[in-house]
């Protein structure tokens, strides 16, 4: 059995586990395989997978029960489910966080796997920040999901199968928007909210790709889920698709209503996502946070912290810490000294909200020191996310006055995993000198 499995997959037997396995295990998401339910109970008890993948394709496995049952059994981490070719209403009211049709690409698996994990975290920690806030008197509302109907943007040409296409999804209640071209796609993505974005690919890909690359460059538009619609015979490979940043491909051959269930699954979990992050956005408006920036206070995220660190353990997930101290250098030194730095302060704590996952923490422990607590997230993790939003900051040109010359900053950076013998205040120690040494350095 593998020892480091972080999925697991139930399927009775290898015609489409076989292979999906294989390609999983070749981008880091290593699998174990079950046969059935009693086997995937007892692996589950065994290790500590981040999530299921089940194989409900044939309908000869009560996949319904069996997920309930692995959820129960995991509790209080969140599991999971991944579910394959089960009924497409089992979304809405049964244990499934996705549902898809098969063929599914290892790596088109992968991405939402990555997704549905985070949004298993994020899920966590609004409980844990509820409690948090609770203590102090401040209650956060749940997150609910708009109940409107999905909405959902068509780039492309009016071909047949396109059309056909958008009459499938409003066919499944979806509110659906056409844009022929890629202006106009972005004007609608930058006017209105959408909850997938489906693209056709046409005689070339090169438009459809174009305008998904200009989505994961925007920080607004980055988590859509987008869809690349293309004809026979000019099919892109699916590892370069993925790698450009779309979330899913379907062939025009394919049944336009089994397309059409494939986005409206995606627009479905993109919802639930934006509901997550929504509701832990609410905290901002609590009075709790710190004025100036709008991130957690150093007293809240040190209770916060402190709560993580015990619900880690119980859910035997990794917990990571970052610190970000504004770097001392000439020209950093006479801006503080003139007063500038303040005032830039809330334009960064509010570029730092917004670039840390809906699952992470961000405080402001001084006037000039930042800190992040990130759930399920080891140190090299934690320090690749730091590094990530000094970069961004770093690009950016702050305003120093009336005649002055718009200046920009460093950060001196510092990461640490919590080890299971140490506190976490004794991990964001660890972080705080490293990020010290490496300003001496």
């Amino acid at each position: 059995m593998t020892l480091n499995a972080r999925v697991l997959i139930l399927a009775k037997d290898d015609r489409l586990a076989g292979p999906l396995a294989e390609g999983l295990d070749r981008l880091d998401w290593k699998t174990v395989t079950a046969r059935g339910p009693h086997a995937a109970l007892a692996v589950l008890a065994d290790l500590q997978v981040e999530a299921v993948v089940i194989d409900a394709s044939e309908g000869e496995m009560d996949a319904f029960t069996t997920a309930a049952r692995m959820k129960a059994a995991y509790a209080p981490r969140r599991l999971p489910v991944f579910a394959l070719g089960a009924p497409g209403d089992a979304i809405d009211s049964g244990p499934f966080d996705l549902v898809m049709a098969p063929p599914v690409h290892a790596s088109q698996v992968a991405m939402r796997l990555d997704a549905m994990v985070r949004l298993s975290v994020a899920e966590e920690e609004f409980e844990l920040r509820a409690l948090t806030f609770a203590d102090r008197g401040r209650r956060l509302d749940a997150p609910v999901a708009d109940p409107a109907p999905l909405q959902i943007l068509t780039v492309g040409e009016p071909a047949p199968k396109f059309l056909a296409l958008s009459h499938a999804l409003r066919q499944s209640g979806a509110e659906v928007t056409g844009a022929f071209t890629a202006y106009t796609a972005f004007d609608y993505l930058h006017e209105r909210a959408f909850d997938a974005v489906v693209l056709w690919a046409g005689e070339t890909h090169a438009e459809a790709l174009s305008i998904a690359s200009g989505m994961r460059r925007n920080t607004r538009l980055f988590h859509i889920p987008t869809v690349l619609y293309q004809r026979s015979g000019t099919e892109i490979g699916v590892a370069e698709a993925y790698n450009r940043g779309l979330s899913d491909i379907a062939s025009a051959e394919t049944p336009e209503a089994e397309t059409a269930q494939r986005v409206v699954a995606l627009a479905r979990s993109f919802r639930r996502e934006t509901a997550i992050r929504r509701a832990l956005d609410k905290a901002k408006g609590s009075g709790l946070m710190d004025a100036a920036t709008g991130l957690f206070t150093r007293d809240l995220f040190a209770a916060h912290l402190s709560r993580l660190a015990k619900a880690s353990q119980a859910r035997r997930r990794p917990l990571s810490v970052a610190v970000l101290r504004i770097a001392d250098r000439p020209e950093t030194v006479r801006l503080r000294g003139e007063g500038w730095i303040d005032r830039a302060i809330p334009q960064i704590g509010s570029m730092i909200g917004r670039l840390v996952r809906a699952e992470d923490t961000a405080a402001r422990l001084a006037p000039d020191v930042f800190a992040l607590a990130l759930p399920a997230a080891g140190q090299g993790a934690a320090k690749a996310a730091a590094e990530r939003i000094a970069a961004v900051i770093a690009c950016t040109a702050f305003d120093a006055g009336d005649g002055q010359t718009p200046f920009t900053m460093d950060f001196d950076i510092g990461a640490a995993e919590v080890d299971p013998n140490e506190s976490a205040a004794q991990a964001l120690e660890r972080a705080a000198v490293r990020a010290v040494t490496r300003k001496a350095s």
